[in-house]
């Protein structure tokens, strides 16, 4: 499987970093919509880089229009030559409504048009074709020539989308070249509810997986000393309680019996209790969740868990030595 890293949110280091990441073998380097810009970053990635692909991992597609979206993804991919994914995700509503201040309607559908919407305004711009696309959320009528990019010899970037439950994985599958499956996932959810739907969209587009990437990256808890170690597992025991507050996230922890767990966790959220919270994720959850041992066991973890289906994952792997990082990545990406 192919290996990304994450990009530091400190933008002046972002030139060191990529080209540290290129010379060790990374496949792709990507940005988060968290505290800072998901886009500008990969602009400065690109500059500094050659070989190694960027994408958005993810951006929040709601905050933006399609043709806001068309133009940061024919932009990053012109200028990378051709390196560049567009990665989105849908956030949830009270993100949407409440931090961006943008309208809510139905998700699934309206991220199925949205990305048809800048398919369409990209056939334009890269094939000739009159952009009148008319849906129920996006009406893009109108492109001249002055608005149209000139520099289109590298074409339309790659759109992966980021789902947690079976109608946007669905989407996914029948609109984009690949699905970010959540960290707050687990073998059992993916087989029992991911994969299927991902088969059902496909068949619905007329493709088959060898068209499609599929991206999991799991919770990892490992380190060459006790205090690392110990340090990931709470880290990624906060992170699990955090995801499981969420009430669209109650079936993956349905599936294990868990499920009774994610309304307690919302209601703690509410409180502030954030430490509380994981402290309420047990051993049992935290195995089913996370690839947890010695740094020279991992590769063989995710791949035993998730090697079958999973063509990409991601992890920058700090908590090891550089000569182990490299063996890491190495292994990950042998057949």
């Amino acid at each position: 499987m192919k290996v990304d890293a994450q990009l530091t949110a400190n933008w002046e280091k972002i030139p060191g970093q990529i080209k540290e990441l290129e010379a060790a073998n990374f496949d792709g380097a990507g940005t988060a919509e968290m505290n800072h810009d998901p886009f500008f970053p990969l602009l400065l990635a690109a500059e500094h880089s050659k070989k190694i692909e960027i994408h958005t991992g993810i951006a929040v597609a709601f905050a933006r229009s399609p043709m806001i979206l068309a133009n940061l993804g024919h932009d990053l991919n012109a200028y990378s030559k051709g390196r560049f994914t567009l990665g989105l995700g849908s956030q949830i509503r009270p993100h949407i409504t409440k931090r961006f201040s943008m309208p809510w309607g139905a998700p699934a559908p309206q991220m199925k048009e949205l990305i048809q919407a800048m398919r369409a305004i990209w056939a334009n711009w890269y094939e000739g074709e009159p952009l009148k696309f008319e849906g129920e959320f996006y009406q893009h009528t109108l492109m001249t020539p002055a608005f149209t990019p000139e520099d289109t010899q590298y074409g339309a970037p790659k759109v992966t989308l980021a789902a947690v439950g079976p109608v946007m994985t669905r989407v996914a599958a029948e609109v984009a070249d690949g699905l970010i499956i959540h960290p707050f996932s687990n073998e059992k959810y993916i087989r029992e509810v991911t994969l299927p739907a991902i088969e059902e969209g496909l068949a619905r587009s007329g493709r088959s997986m060898e068209n499609f990437e599929l991206k999991y990256s799991p919770f990892i808890i490992s380190g060459e000393d006790e205090e690392t170690f110990d340090k990931m597992k709470t880290e990624a025991k906060n992170r699990i309680a955090f995801y499981g507050s969420t009430p669209a996230y109650k079936p993956v922890l349905g599936v294990h019996g868990w499920g009774d767990l994610q309304p307690e966790l919302n209601a703690m959220s509410k409180k502030g209790l954030w430490q509380e919270m994981g402290e309420l994720i047990t051993d049992d959850i935290l195995d089913v969740f996370a690839v947890m041992g010695e740094v020279d066991s991992l590769a063989d973890g995710i791949k035993n868990r998730y090697g079958d289906f999973t063509s990409r994952t991601s992890g920058s792997f700090q908590f090891a030595s550089p000569e182990k990082r490299q063996a890491l990545i190495s292994a990950l990406r042998e057949d």
